[in-house]
């Protein structure tokens, strides 16, 4: 998986890991938007660039295996990657792929993803991540979610 510079189109590899507790104490609501320690007893995953501890963006995720579903409570980049003067471009997007290939780990052909987005943002990731309205959430099932991988995840 890779970010982009997008001042310069420099690509970088990231990795996504496990949110450690240690992480709560630099993940500060003013750079992240939300309180991320009301996430603690969640499970939480935190994007960086490979040889960097800096966390670019977050994301939470709940598990409904009845469903076969994986929804994403919370999802955020950092303040400075976030508008049209981002520093680095596909973090998103490389957080949702890392989340639906879990789903697809877990539930094979039947895996979703889901998200409640703001209303504002929802149109977005319509359009960029090929999701579709379903009540008041957005999803994405196979093959699309093989479709998001795939774009996502090239190394």
């Amino acid at each position: 998986m890779r970010i982009i510079e997008t001042s310069t189109k420099k690509k970088y590899s990231v990795e996504i890991l496990p949110v450690e507790s240690d992480d709560y104490k630099n993940i500060k609501k003013d750079r992240y938007f939300f309180n991320w320690k009301t996430e603690k007893e969640e499970e939480v995953y935190k994007l960086r660039i490979i040889g960097s501890n800096d966390i670019l963006g977050l994301v939470s995720i709940e598990r409904i295996p009845q469903e076969w579903r994986l929804h994403i409570r919370l999802l955020s980049v950092s303040k400075e990657n976030k508008g049209k003067e981002k520093e680095f471009d596909n973090i998103t997007g490389n957080l949702i792929a890392h989340i639906a290939k879990i789903a697809v780990r877990e539930y094979g052909e039947l895996a979703c993803v889901s998200l409640k987005p703001k209303i504002q943002i929802a149109k977005h990731y319509i359009e960029k991540y090929n999701m579709n309205v379903t009540g008041v959430t957005l999803s994405i099932e196979v093959p699309e979610i093989i479709d998001l991988i795939n774009k996502y995840d090239k190394d």
